[in-house]
């Protein structure tokens, strides 16, 4: 049977409307699946039993669940989540003193090729349903307020897949997350980071949705980045850079620049003078962010010095520059491990 959250709340209209009842039921349901997240059709207590029997003879929930939970000794928490068919996600509550963060999938693995992430190591195997994103979210939440004791403040579309390559489901779930009638969480709170898909970056300033957007750069050298990933040998650095000017445009929400430095990669002062010539192109900001080895030797963390040098270089350059630690290593939840190990 088919899920029920893939009906529109219209759709649910239509489909009382079809079994003789009122319309207002469907905003009855409506509520209860993205706004209560509930999972039981036989829950919604303000039906009739014979109505909610009509409803299970058609309709059914899939929700998601936790397959495997580990705890990090910094406190985050990597989920193992089984989908309805078996399949495998992940996503991670990162705490710290002030907020509590979602790291969400958008792909059963991922699209992209990038050579230093565990996640491109697997197989695309399809993208996530909507339902199946706010799932996670919802779960993080719950997660969040039974460890500590707060709700969930932040989400990141940082976990396995590229979003873009999940447009329209990314951003259905989003309208989810942030309605009155879904989540209510702000759109201001949310984060989509992008490996750099030129037209799909146009699209999302045009969904007018006012969440913020990252950028996966690591290297503003063309040749460079293409080597670190490759398929961005399709979407030029000057065409990014464009759909990113068309974004603040549009949106007036200042672009953060996801990059990693490695040895013997991109820890050269050539190296910093190119990040900042693209910086200074629109209103942005650069997340400095700690590598996570994924075991294959290539990509090294670089030295203390080098970090020092790209914040000194940025700051002199009037760039914000942030550092940001590496969380959950230990459990294989940090940026880039995303790999469904524990279940291999």
């Amino acid at each position: 049977m088919k899920d029920i959250r893939i009906l529109s709340l219209d759709q649910l209209k239509d489909y009382f409307e079809s079994l003789g009842e009122k319309p207002f039921r469907a905003k009855q349901v409506y509520d209860w699946l993205w706004s209560k997240n509930l999972h039981s059709i036989d829950e919604m207590t303000n039906l009739s039993k014979s109505l909610r029997e009509k409803i299970s003879e058609e309709y059914t929930i899939n929700p998601v669940s936790v397959d495997l939970l580990q705890k990090s000794t910094d406190g985050t928490i990597k989920n193992g989540v089984k989908l309805h068919d078996g399949l495998m996600v992940e996503s991670v509550l990162i705490p710290t003193e002030t907020r509590t963060t979602a790291c969400v999938s958008s792909q059963v693995g991922c699209s992209l090729n990038c050579e230093f992430c565990a996640t491109a190591k697997l197989k695309r195997m399809r993208n996530l349903e909507v339902a199946e994103i706010v799932d996670q979210v919802a779960l993080i939440d719950s997660q969040s307020r039974m460890y500590f004791e707060r709700p969930l403040s932040n989400i990141v579309f940082m976990g396995m897949g590229e979003p873009m390559m999940n447009y329209k489901n990314v951003v259905e779930a989003i309208r989810k997350i942030t309605q009155p009638e879904g989540l209510g969480m702000s759109p201001r709170r949310i984060t989509v980071s992008t490996s750099g898909i030129p037209k799909m970056i146009k699209m999302l300033a045009d969904d007018e949705l006012r969440v913020k957007l990252a950028l996966s750069l690591h290297s503003a050298i063309e040749s460079k980045r293409n080597e670190i990933m490759p398929f961005s040998d399709k979407f030029p650095l000057t065409d990014i850079m464009e759909s990113l000017q068309y974004w603040y445009q549009k949106t007036g929400s200042v672009i953060t620049f996801e990059y990693c430095v490695w040895k013997g990669i991109n820890d050269g002062d050539e190296d910093i003078k190119a990040l900042i010539r693209y910086c200074k192109q629109v209103p942005s900001k650069v997340n400095l962010i700690q590598y996570n080895p994924i075991g294959d030797g290539k990509y090294d963390q670089c030295n203390k010095q080098a970090e020092e040098n790209y914040i000194r270089q940025l700051e002199n350059a009037g760039i914000t520059v942030m550092v940001r630690r590496s969380r959950g290593g230990d459990i294989d939840a940090a940026c880039g491990q995303l790999a469904n190990k524990a279940t291999d």
